[in-house]
């Protein structure tokens, strides 16, 4: 017959691997019980007594500063093992891993929340949510209105108008949170993404809209419908002709008013097309335009391969570098904005190339 001692060390035993014993980096509600000048107990239940000290202690003096016996807080498990064979508790941590929570929480409920910016360079910005919780908001998540549009995209004039931010309050959503890399990403575009879905319900890939140009990139053009100011959309710089453009600027400026094409929706973006409502100069290749034929153009720009030349009827031609034997040669033969015959080499309609050479 089982002796009661061993009948009650079963129990305990059953009841223990029963219960929901803690693991390490587990956070714990635990009551203080004494504070000591370089340690504290608390009473962590049936699980016993942890110890926060050493460099722990230090760190959680604030934390300590104010709670008396009997107080409640959370812990986060260090060891199970710790000193006096008391579970190893970290004050401070517990918090960093509630914050981690609540960023998580906010971000799988996809709440809007106040980032305050506090810092900025040329891929984003620096900013602060909930008081303590710091994130980035990188320029890409920047809604359109926000967007820096800086002509030729230098990264030191990106960081200079991101500046401007500083101090100010956005509102953001919470995209990714990794507490491994430290890292929790906003977004601002999310925000309006929502609103500007339910204004697109309205258009279609297809149609044509007034629009007014908002701003100027290296890339493309900002525009805002006439009709609904609240939609920003984009117009790549490949979209805004048939002929190779070097920069937007040659086309528009800020306020022109113009008609697009909406090209594609997707994610509560629009991009359009200036492109898509002209006639393509290829449709209407001349017989002028054959091998041999000799033809006037002006030189638009030099390229590692070659210059680009314009064409009568909105084309351009392509005379290869080897024609002069270097570039420092062909720079000396011609001169980006002025104008030289040229006789054609080959048209290429399916390729959209005509290559040119030197008329000598």
């Amino acid at each position: 017959m089982p002796q009661p001692d061993a009948n009650i060390a079963q129990i305990l035993k059953t009841e223990l691997s029963a219960a929901d014993w803690p693991k390490e980096g587990t956070v714990v509600e635990v009551t203080l019980i004494k504070k000591l000048p370089r340690k504290a107990y608390f009473d962590m239940g049936r699980f016993g007594t942890g110890i926060v000290y050493g460099m722990e202690f230090q760190n959680a003096r604030e934390a300590l500063r104010n709670l008396n016996p009997d107080g409640k807080l959370n812990a986060k498990i260090v060891a199970l093992d710790g000193e006096e064979g008391n579970i190893e508790l970290s004050l401070s941590e517990a918090g960093k891993q509630k914050l981690w929570q609540q960023a998580k929480d906010l971000a799988e409920a996809g709440e809007v929340v106040k980032a305050k910016i506090v810092g900025a360079n040329a891929g984003g910005l620096m900013a602060v949510i909930s008081e303590e919780l710091k994130s980035f908001l990188p320029v890409s998540q920047l809604s359109l209105e926000h967007y820096p549009k800086v002509p030729d995209g230098d990264r030191v004039k990106i960081a200079e108008e991101l500046k401007k931010f500083i101090g100010q309050e956005l509102s953001v959503k919470i995209i990714d949170v990794n507490p491994r890399s430290n890292k929790i990403i906003v977004s601002e575009r999310e925000v309006l993404s929502a609103n500007v879905k339910e204004l697109l319900a309205a258009y279609a890939v297809g149609q044509v809209v007034d629009c007014i140009v908002s701003g100027v990139a290296d890339f493309g053009v900002f525009i805002r419908f006439v009709d609904n100011p609240q939609i920003e959309g984009m117009i790549h710089i490949s979209e805004l002709d048939y002929k190779l453009i070097d920069n937007p600027k040659e086309l528009v400026t800020v306020n022109d008013q113009l008609k697009a094409k909406i090209v594609d929706i997707k994610e509560g973006r629009v991009f359009l097309s200036l492109k898509a409502l002209k006639e393509d100069p290829w449709a209407k290749l001349g017989d002028a335009l054959i091998p041999g034929a000799t033809v006037e153009g002006r030189v638009y720009k030099f390229n590692p391969f070659g210059a680009i030349v314009a064409l009568a009827g909105d084309l351009q031609g392509m005379i290869h570098v080897s024609e002069f034997g270097g570039q420092d040669e062909m720079k000396k033969t011609l001169a980006v904005g002025q104008s030289y015959p040229f006789v054609i080499d080959s048209v290429k309609p399916e390729e959209r190339r005509i290559t040119l050479k030197v008329k000598r």
